[in-house]
């Protein structure tokens, strides 16, 4: 399994609903969970069917407390390398997320500095909504439905435009924001960052 990196058209793919939870499905749901956790630069946090080249209505992503993970998005610790203690946590974090769908947005939004698996290397500050109400399926098909708020309903709003084929830098354009590179690391280890004109 690898992951499908823009301008693939698979990308813009809208999605179908998922109508049977088998063997298939949790298989390809384990090996994203696995894939996803890989990543370091960016952090991994999900992944969406979309960028696995599949075209149903479903995603992984670290919904929980998000912590430690997310060192671009708030001052966190760094992820943890695979394979270390930290790691065992972090790696649970991840839910299978079937037949997304979002009910209600909160009135305040956030930017947040976002990036994406499909498009490595290029980074956006994109506002969304700081809470959702959501609904979807569990791996065992039961209809799960909550509030999330912060960095998890960030996630989720990412994900879901992925299965609507939407990437994140529609998002920028159409808020007339900024484009960033991802330049490598200063002396003191820090990322850096130069913007892009376009």
């Amino acid at each position: 399994m690898q992951v499908v990196n823009a301008p693939d058209p698979r990308l813009k793919i809208q999605t179908k609903p998922v109508k049977k939870i088998g063997p298939t499905l949790l298989n390809i749901l384990t090996d994203m969970i696995k894939l996803t956790q890989t990543f370091q630069d960016p952090e991994g946090v999900g992944l969406a069917a979309t960028q696995v080249g599949q075209n149903q209505s479903y995603f992984v992503g670290r919904l929980q407390l998000c912590k430690p993970v997310c060192s671009r998005l708030h001052d966190d610790k760094k992820t943890p390398k695979p394979g270390s203690k930290r790691w065992e946590g972090y790696s649970k974090d991840f839910s299978a997320i079937i037949n997304p769908k979002i009910l209600s947005y909160s009135k305040t939004t956030k930017s947040y500095f976002e990036g994406c698996l499909s498009i490595p290397t290029i980074w956006g500050k994109v506002k969304r909504h700081t809470g959702i109400k959501v609904s979807y399926q569990d791996t065992e098909g039961k209809q799960i439905t909550k509030t999330l708020k912060g960095i998890p309903a960030w996630i989720f709003q990412h994900e879901v435009d992925h299965l609507r084929g939407i990437l994140f830098t529609e998002r920028v354009l159409q808020q007339k924001g900024k484009f960033y590179k991802y330049t490598g690391r200063d002396a003191t280890g820090a990322d850096t960052f130069e913007e892009i004109i376009i």
